[in-house]
C-alpha cells in the first residue's frame, strides 16, 4: 500500500486548517491586547478531561477494530483493499463516537 497519498491528504486537510486556526487566534488575542482587555476572556471553563479521554479512547478502539475488520475483508473477500479498509475505519469510528455519546448521556443523567 502506497502511504505517500495518505500522508499528503492528511497533511493538506490537517495542517492547513491548523495554521488558519492559529493565525486567527493570534489576531484575536492581539486585538484584545490592543483594546486593553483581559486575555483571560478567551479562556473558557475547563471541560471534564475524563470525558475527553473517554471520547478519544473509544474512538481509537473503534478505529483499531475498523482496521482489523478491513484487513479481514481484504483477505477473505473480493473487495478492493482501499474500499475494505476505509469503509470499516469510517464505520467503526462513527460507531465508536455513537457509543461515546451514549456513555456521556448516561453519565450526565446520573449527575
Amino acid at each position: 500500500m502506497d502511504i505517500t497519498g495518505v500522508v499528503a491528504i492528511i497533511s493538506v486537510f490537517g495542517i492547513i486548517p491548523l495554521i488558519v486556526f492559529l493565525v486567527h487566534r493570534h489576531k484575536e488575542r492581539q486585538a484584545l491586547i490592543e483594546k486593553g482587555m483581559d486575555i483571560n476572556l478567551l479562556v473558557g471553563e475547563k471541560k471534564c478531561s475524563t470525558l475527553e479521554s473517554l471520547k478519544y479512547g473509544v474512538l481509537l478502539i473503534g478505529l483499531a477494530i475498523g482496521i482489523l475488520i478491513g484487513n479481514i475483508l481484504d483477505a477473505y473477500t473480493s473487495l478492493n483493499e482501499e474500499v475494505s479498509y476505509f469503509s470499516m475505519i469510517f464505520l467503526f469510528g462513527g460507531l465508536a463516537l455513537l457509543v461515546f455519546y451514549g456513555l456521556a448521556k448516561k453519565q450526565e443523567a446520573e449527575k
